[in-house]
């Protein structure tokens, strides 16, 4: 068993939909960044990679190597495929998104689901909650979101013991 943890942020774009857990949502200012900037499965992806020992997002996903609102959801899937290769299963999914105004809670079922399709995973093994900083620091603010997740992997068959260098992969 692996356990990684992942961390993302970004500020505010007024220009941009804000995309959290690879929903949409509408009627608020989007997240600055290159590819969708969806702090939640940018976490995840960092989580996953880290639990695996393959290093971080800025190794494989970078701007050179992907285009301009490029969807995370597909970033979750490539890194699914990587965690796959390394020789790990994804045993469980958990985030949390840091952000003041937006209400998470009508989007959280729909989150879940497509982080889990990204991933290839049941519902029951990602879970997406959210807090508020009652006002303090960067999100409450209304300056950006962060997210944080940890993501718990297990070995397939002997595959797995050491990690790849992950240059080779």
């Amino acid at each position: 068993m692996r356990v990684g943890v992942g961390y993302d942020v970004h500020g505010f774009d007024e220009s941009r939909p804000l995309v959290l857990g690879g929903v949409t949502i509408q009627g608020m200012s989007g997240l600055a960044g290159w590819s969708d900037a969806d702090v939640i499965s940018h976490a995840i992806v960092d989580a996953l990679l880290g639990a695996a020992g393959l290093g971080d997002m800025g190794v494989y996903f970078t701007p050179a190597s992907i285009p301009e609102g490029f969807s995370s959801l597909q970033m979750l899937e490539r890194t699914a495929q990587l965690v796959e290769e390394a020789g790990y299963r994804v045993v469980n999914i958990d985030s949390v998104v840091v952000i003041q105004e937006v209400k998470v809670g009508p989007h959280r079922r729909r989150m879940v689901e497509m982080i889990s399709e990204a991933l290839g995973l049941d519902t029951s093994q990602v879970n997406v909650k959210a807090t508020t900083t009652d006002r303090l620091g960067l999100a409450g603010r209304g300056e950006g979101a962060a997210a944080t997740a940890v993501a718990l992997l297990d070995t397939v068959g002997d595959a797995g013991s050491e990690p790849k260098d992950m240059r080779a992969v």
